[in-house]
């Protein structure tokens, strides 16, 4: 097996709407491959953070300079020699081809499939969050799921534990032959 320094820089988005797991799976997923870990929440500016805090859902004008912050991070090479998970929500296939477009190099989706009612239970429970449970309708409606056009992107249930849900996306991402 050839290590990841022979191998293309791996650079992976972990998507899905707010409370389907982006982070827990980012961490678990860049651990496992031996590369880093940027949680795209981090790269939002004050005015975003403080707009979602409020209620208020971002509209595009306030998306495009954090996808592309996010797609300028997924290709760092200097910052992230081995590689880079970043977790970031990418609802629409306009903001994943915005961050493709920034990254300048391949990147790979995992897209967390959650039923919104999974979401909901664990928004509720969620602490210290600056993503309001309310706007969850919001992430639903304005969710594009990634179609046959997108064959960068992978399905990732997320009906089982945390660690499986790692195991089953890096076991595809370094599969031989794989189409993502």
């Amino acid at each position: 097996m050839a290590t990841q320094s022979e191998q293309a820089r791996t650079a992976i988005i972990v998507m899905g709407v707010s409370g389907s797991g982006k982070s827990s799976v980012g961490e678990g997923l860049a651990a496992a491959l031996g590369i880093d870990f940027v949680d795209g929440d981090g790269l939002h500016s004050p005015e975003n953070v403080a707009k979602m805090a409020s209620g208020t859902p971002l509209v595009d004008d306030d998306r495009w300079p954090w996808l592309d912050k996010i797609g300028r991070t997924l290709g760092d090479r200097a910052a992230h020699p081995a590689g880079i998970v970043v977790a970031c929500s990418a609802l629409r296939k306009i903001y994943r081809d915005r961050i493709r477009a920034a990254a300048g190099q391949p990147i790979r989706f995992v897209f967390l499939d959650a039923p919104q009612s999974l979401v909901q239970d664990r928004l509720g429970a969620r602490k210290g969050h600056f993503m309001p449970p309310s706007l969850l309708a919001s992430q639903y409606a304005t969710l594009e799921r990634p179609g046959a056009d997108e064959a960068d992107v992978l399905a990732v249930a997320v009906d089982v534990p945390v660690v499986e849900i790692v195991r089953r996306a890096a076991e595809r991402l370094i599969e031989p032959g794989a189409r993502v």
